[in-house]
């Protein structure tokens, strides 16, 4: 039986490859639903996106949420100068078949988790959680219907990457972060200490680009215009791909390190808004509430996605 997933996140390049790798696992992942988030660039992209990516996949049944147009208590930011002016650009975007669902995704996770059995939904959050965070606040009781979250968000090691301490998805909306890493549930928690590591250097990409498919060059395509940021930041072979980390994750668990840790979120400092502390080594009392990914298979990581992603092409 395959598990049953709902994926909030906020299309970018990252997101729509993580949307691509769970759309070609239908054995392993049932995906009940889609939610967008505004992160990368406003909500307005970001659903479109999302739907962009059921199109060209050939998933065009799948439903499509619009969600949170701010962050629960904070200013929005946004990350156009990594992903450009559409959130993905490196493929041409256009209007989608797809449609978008009438229902807010708050709305939807809500009744959806309701509904479920206990312990039965896998949330995947690629993106800022105020989604997530809206949706608990709202209803607590949907955590009952929660079997784990594997989220992509913080960094221990590796500091930050919008600020010299935060992540982007968690500095995005650190009070919803806050919420959804105390929620209760067992979470696994990909940071950049793991998501660092696995680099669409040109070599992976072009392995990617030559399967061939509309997904494959979609995929190339927008590997190739993210690229081009994060090579000259971080002096890397390739830029980073955070959020299919997320997806591998529950795919292939052999892939990554992990460790039970407590994370706490900080939502009261101007400094260091938005930073995780990592207790990585135990050294407070503070109780586990993430598996922390700290060591990944990159080579296996890169194996995995091109394996997938070439079963579009079996379909057509």
């Amino acid at each position: 039986m395959p598990r049953k997933v709902i994926i909030d996140c906020d299309p970018g390049q990252d997101d729509a490859v993580a949307l691509f790798l769970a759309m070609a696992s239908p054995d392993e992942l049932e995906i009940l639903g889609i939610t967008a988030v505004a992160g990368n660039v406003p909500l307005e992209l970001t659903q479109r996106n999302a739907r962009m990516m059921c199109d060209i996949a050939g998933r065009k049944s799948l439903p499509v949420f619009a969600g949170c147009e701010r962050p629960m208590r904070r200013e929005p930011i946004t990350a156009e100068y990594i992903h450009g002016n559409t959130g993905i650009d490196g493929v041409d975007a256009f209007e989608p078949d797809t449609p978008l669902q009438g229902r807010h995704a708050v709305d939807f996770i809500v009744e959806t988790l309701l509904a479920a059995e206990k312990g039965t939904v896998t949330l995947i959050p690629t993106g800022p959680m105020t989604n997530l965070g809206t949706a608990i606040e709202r209803e607590p009781g949907i955590l009952d219907g929660v079997e784990q979250i594997v989220s992509m968000g913080g960094a221990m090691r590796e500091g930050g990457n919008r600020s010299p301490s935060a992540e982007f998805n968690v500095l995005a909306d650190p009070h919803a972060a806050d919420i959804v890493f105390n929620c209760g549930r067992p979470i696994t928690a990909m940071g950049l200490d793991v998501t660092h590591r696995v680099l669409s250097t040109r070599e992976r990409v072009a392995r990617i680009r030559e399967l061939g498919n509309e997904v494959a060059d979609a995929t190339a395509g927008m590997l190739g215009f993210f690229h081009r940021h994060d090579t000259k930041k971080y002096g890397s072979e390739g830029a980073p791909l955070h959020d299919p980390c997320t997806v591998a994750r529950l795919l292939r668990p052999d892939l990554f390190g992990t460790k039970a840790c407590n994370l706490s979120v900080e939502t009261q400092s101007e400094l260091t808004l938005g930073h995780t502390a990592v207790d990585f080594w135990h050294v407070t009392d503070r109780p586990h509430n993430v598996h922390w990914a700290y060591e990944v298979d990159a080579d296996g990581f890169y194996e995995l996605l091109v394996e997938r992603l070439a079963r579009f092409g079996e379909r057509e």
